[in-house]
C-alpha cells in the first residue's frame, strides 16, 4: 500500500520547466505503524542499488550492523547473466556461491534474489524485513534527506531523470520492482546528492544567465554524498568528538572521486557538480576542463553531441591519458618505465592536490583531512604523494604509519602535524541502511 504524504505543495524547476510537486510529509496510516513496529522486531534492513543492467544488494543485521549477505545479479537482460552471492548460515558460517543463467528484466533479477535469500534462511520470507534502502543518485533540490517512497516520490525521481539520465533511470527501476514484490514493507529512497544539500549560493551556483537556474535546475549538487557522510561520522565517533564541531576535507578516490569540505558537519562545497562528471580526474572520466573544448571537438573534429558524451564520461580521467583506468595496473606500467602512465598518477595527484588547497582557503581551519574509497584506502603510494608539498599548511605524513595494514579508521599523521591525517574504509551500503531505519523509525 502506498505511503500517502501531505497535499503541501512546493514548486520545481526540473527538465523543460516548472512543475508542482508535494512536500514529502508522510501521514501515518496503521499499515505504516505496523511497518515500524516490524522494524523494530527484526531489525533487518535490505539495501538496494538498481543499475541499468545490475542489482547490488546487503541484508543488515541493524542490531549489531552485521550483513547478513551481500552480493550482485549482472548482465540482465542478456543472453546470459549471472549472479554471486555471501550468505550467512545459521552456524554463522560464510556460505559464497555463483548462479548462470540468464534474467530477462529486473523483476526476474530480484525473485531471484528473495529466493536466495530463504533458501539460505537469511529472509525466510519479506515480512522478517523492517525496510528496503534503495540508492538514488540525484535528488536534485527536491530532497534533502531520505524520504518513505510513494506515487509522489516515484514521480519526482522521475522528473529529475534529465538531471541523471544514466543512473536514475536504473534506480526507478529497482523501486519499481521492489514496491510490486514487497508492497507491505517500507522502502526508502537515500540520495547521493542529500548530503550535499547544505551547499550555499555561493559554492552551488554557476556564473550562467539566472533562468537557466530557475527554469532548468542547473547549478551543482555533488555526488557521493552518502560515502562524505559515512566517513565524517565514523571519524567524529573514532575522536569522540561531536560532528559539529569539526572541520574536514574528505577524499573519495576511486574509479569515481570526488572531495568535499565539511564545515561544522556539513558539506559546503564539493568537486562534482551538476553530474558527477565535474571535479577530480577519475577512471574514465575527464574531471573539470575548459568548456570551449566540446566546442572544438563539435567543429574540428565533427563530434556530434553523444560522442562528446560518451568521450569525456566514459574514455577519457586515467583512461583517457595512459590507457588504463586500474590504478594498480597503472602504478605497474610506470613502474616499468611507460611515461604516460606516470603521467597519468601525476595529473591524478595534482588535481586533488590544488583542490585540498582550495578547500583549505575555504574552510579556514581543517582539522583531518580524511582519505576513502578504492584509491583512497588501499594506495600508500598515491596518498604519499598527494601529501608531499602539504606541510606547510600543516599536514605531515607518517611514511610507516601510511604504509601499514589495518582495518576501520587509521591515523596516519605524524606527531608534529598540525591537522590531522586519516583513512576510513567507507561503507555507504551500511550508511544507507542507517539512513533507512532512521527514516521509518521518525516517520
Amino acid at each position: 500500500m502506498p505511503t500517502r504524504t501531505a497535499s503541501i505543495s512546493r514548486r520545481s524547476t526540473i527538465g523543460n520547466g516548472p512543475i508542482e510537486i508535494a512536500a514529502f510529509t508522510p501521514v501515518m496510516t496503521s499499515d505504516q505503524r505496523l511497518r515500524i513496529f516490524r522494524i523494530e522486531k527484526t531489525m533487518k534492513i535490505l539495501v538496494l542499488n538498481s543499475g541499468s543492467s545490475s542489482i547490488k544488494y546487503q541484508v543488515f543485521d541493524m542490531d549489531d550492523e552485521s550483513v547478513l549477505a551481500a552480493g550482485t545479479i549482472e548482465r540482465i537482460g542478456e543472453n546470459q547473466g549471472l549472479a554471486h552471492h555471501r550468505c550467512r548460515t545459521g552456524a554463522g558460517k560464510l556460505s559464497e556461491f555463483e548462479s548462470v543463467r540468464p534474467f530477462a528484466d529486473h523483476r526476474q533479477g530480484l525473485q531471484h534474489l528473495f529466493s536466495v535469500l530463504g533458501e539460505s534462511a537469511v529472509i525466510r520470507d519479506v515480512s522478517e524485513l523492517g525496510g528496503i534502502g534503495h540508492r538514488v543518485v540525484h535528488g536534485g533540490e527536491t530532497f534533502r534527506e531520505p524520504v518513505l517512497i510513494d506515487d509522489a516520490v516515484v514521480e519526482a525521481i522521475t522528473a529529475m531523470v534529465p538531471l541523471a539520465p544514466l543512473h536514475n533511470p536504473a534506480n526507478l527501476l529497482g523501486i519499481e520492482v521492489a514496491r510490486e514484490q514487497c508492497a507491505e514493507i517500507a522502502q526508502v529512497a537515500v540520495f547521493d546528492t542529500a548530503f550535499h544539500y547544505s551547499l550555499p549560493p555561493v559554492a552551488y551556483h554557476y556564473a550562467l544567465p539566472y533562468d537557466l537556474y530557475r527554469e532548468h535546475s542547473i547549478r551543482r549538487y555533488g555526488f557521493h554524498g552518502t560515502s562524505h557522510a559515512y566517513v565524517a561520522k565514523t571519524l567524529s565517533q573514532y575522536l569522540d568528538r561531536p560532528l559539529h564541531e569539526l572541520n574536514l576535507i574528505t577524499l573519495h578516490l576511486g574509479n569515481g572521486a570526488s572531495v568535499t569540505a565539511i564545515r561544522q558537519g556539513k558539506s559546503i562545497d564539493t568537486s562534482m557538480g551538476l553530474t558527477p562528471l565535474e571535479g577530480l580526474i577519475m577512471g574514465t572520466r575527464s574531471g573539470d576542463l575548459d568548456p570551449s573544448i566540446v566546442f572544438y571537438l563539435q567543429t574540428i573534429c565533427s563530434m556530434d553531441s553523444e560522442a562528446v558524451e560518451k568521450l569525456l564520461n566514459h574514455e577519457s580521467g586515467l583512461k583517457g591519458v595512459c590507457g588504463r583506468n586500474d590504478m594498480r595496473e597503472i602504478h605497474h606500467a610506470a613502474e616499468n618505465g611507460d611515461s604516460r602512465a606516470r603521467l597519468a598518477i601525476d595529473l591524478f595527484c595534482y588535481r586533488i592536490k590544488k583542490y585540498i588547497g582550495a578547500y583549505f582557503a575555504v574552510l579556514g581551519t581543517v582539522d583531518a583531512l580524511v582519505f576513502t574509497g578504492g584509491i583512497g584506502e588501499n594506495d600508500a603510494q598515491i596518498r604519499l604523494q598527494i601529501c608531499t608539498g602539504l606541510e606547510q599548511l600543516g599536514f605531515c605524513l607518517d611514511p610507516a604509519l601510511n604504509t601499514a595494514s589495518f582495518h576501520g579508521a587509521q591515523a596516519i599523521h605524524a606527531t608534529e602535524s598540525r591537522s590531522q591525517l586519516y583513512v576510513i574504509p567507507t561503507d555507504e551500503e551500511l550508511e544507507i541502511a542507517r539512513q533507512t531505519m532512521d527514516c521509518i523509525r521518525g516517520s
